[in-house]
């Protein structure tokens, strides 16, 4: 078992966010998951990601305040302890049009050809 106490997540950038700070809680550290990283995003209202894709598929598990999130023009919003997964190559958006910091747990799988 590979325990972490919060206070010792470290920041990390998120490519195309905005309005966010990323604090990683698991993963990419001796001993940690082997297949993928856990994170906690922040983002500031206004704040959000995208519109963009990667090629594997994530998990978005909101903690605080509201997310919108935006698949093929279709809105989604996701309240505390909603969640959602967005597939592999799947274009979305997500924006915090509310006024409040929206906190989320994000799953996702190590890169390809990353060794843990």
């Amino acid at each position: 078992m590979l325990a972490k106490k919060f206070s010792d997540a470290k920041p990390y950038d998120a490519v195309n966010h905005r309005g966010n700070l990323g604090l990683r809680l698991q993963g990419f550290e001796a001993g940690g998951p082997t297949n993928q990283w856990v994170g906690l995003s922040h983002f500031l209202p206004g704040g959000g990601a995208g519109p963009d894709s990667t090629p594997f598929e994530k998990i978005y598990v909101v903690t605080e305040g509201e997310m919108t999130v935006i698949v093929d023009g279709k809105e989604t919003v996701l309240k505390k302890y909603d969640s959602c997964t967005i597939n592999a190559n799947e274009v979305r958006e997500i924006i915090n049009r509310g006024n409040d910091v929206c906190s989320m747990i994000v799953v996702i799988p190590y890169p390809p050809g990353h060794k843990a």
